[in-house]
């Protein structure tokens, strides 16, 4: 049982890192590539959207579709509602760090010519700039998917996330909160310790991604 709430938790934790990244990226570049008003409009959300706790956002999109959808929809549909709570706030930290990337990319000289020849921006923005960008994120995912895991199993304790009948490692460790001191401790324990050691290792896999991408360290 354990193994199979992990497999759910850590996919639902990859499919939020998934979507944010490629919310974050896309608008992260339009913003940095563009200038101006879309980057003013893209920014300012961002600003709305970061003043908000995460798990206070996810929260409140739970609970607006268990108000919509039916008990049935909201079994099947609990798994993309879940992932799209935890990920609709955290693109910013993409988008920001995507376009600080993205404006420095378009000072240079290959952007500057790539612009001269008539190159189609999506062309340049995928082709020339994405690749030069991606390490930053590859970082910043790996770091974000253990606050991933932590917010889908904190929701699935409260009750607001993965259903019983799809029981992630918080909804294990709500479940075995009910005879912790019946003396079945370890019904509670495990899932919990579970979770402590898949986060650890993704802190740590983050980590030396961080150090393995950054310039400086690099060369020492």
């Amino acid at each position: 049982v354990i193994l199979f709430g992990l497999r759910i938790s850590v996919v639902i934790g990859l499919g939020a890192v998934f979507f944010a990244a490629a919310l974050g990226v896309i608008l992260g570049l339009v913003a940095g590539f563009f200038g101006g008003l879309v980057d003013s409009v893209v920014m300012r959300i961002a600003d709305v959207l970061v003043s908000f706790p995460t798990i206070l956002v996810a929260l409140l999109i739970s609970g607006i579709a268990r108000a919509q959808l039916s008990a049935d929809a909201m079994l099947a549909w609990a798994p993309l509602v879940l992932i799209f709570s935890i990920a609709v706030n955290e693109w910013v930290q993409y988008a920001r760090t995507v376009r600080a990337s993205t404006m420095v990319e378009v000072a240079r000289d290959y952007v500057r010519a790539a612009k001269v020849i008539g190159l189609p921006s999506g062309r340049i923005m995928g082709r020339h700039i994405l690749p030069n960008v991606m390490s930053s994120v590859m970082v910043i995912a790996t770091i974000n998917l253990a606050g991933a895991i932590l917010t889908e199993a904190t929701l699935s304790f409260l009750g607001a996330g993965m259903p019983p009948t799809y029981p992630s490692l918080g909804t294990l460790i709500r479940i075995g909160n009910q005879f912790l001191f019946s003396g079945l401790w370890w019904i509670a324990v495990m899932p919990a310790a579970v979770l402590v050691i898949l986060v650890l290792a993704v802190n740590i896999i983050g980590d030396y991604l961080r150090d393995r991408f950054n310039p400086k360290l690099m060369a020492r």
